[in-house]
């Protein structure tokens, strides 16, 4: 296996890292904006505000995005397989 081959298995590692990850960040990110939004435009400081309806939405996003998140690892543990059983 040669210094290329590696490369790419880390490469698409990777990619299917951010991938993965994205749905449920995006979703963290754009409730984390609006509640500080909100806190700025109310001026309520309350610290549970922020932490429950992230929390909420995340567990929801990553329900919802579940089966693109498995279809992703499929997608990369199927390729490492397959060079795995190659013998490389």
């Amino acid at each position: 296996m040669s210094a290329a081959d590696i490369y790419a298995v880390l490469s698409d590692a990777i990619l299917a890292v951010l991938l993965a990850s994205a749905p449920v960040l995006v979703v963290a990110l754009v409730v984390g904006l609006g509640i500080a939004l909100f806190q700025a435009l109310t001026q309520i400081q309350e610290m549970t505000l922020t932490f429950v309806p992230k929390i909420v939405a995340i567990f929801v996003a990553l329900l919802a995005s579940l089966p693109f998140v498995y279809a992703t690892l499929e997608g990369l543990s199927d390729t490492v397989f397959d060079l795995i059983v190659s013998g490389f």
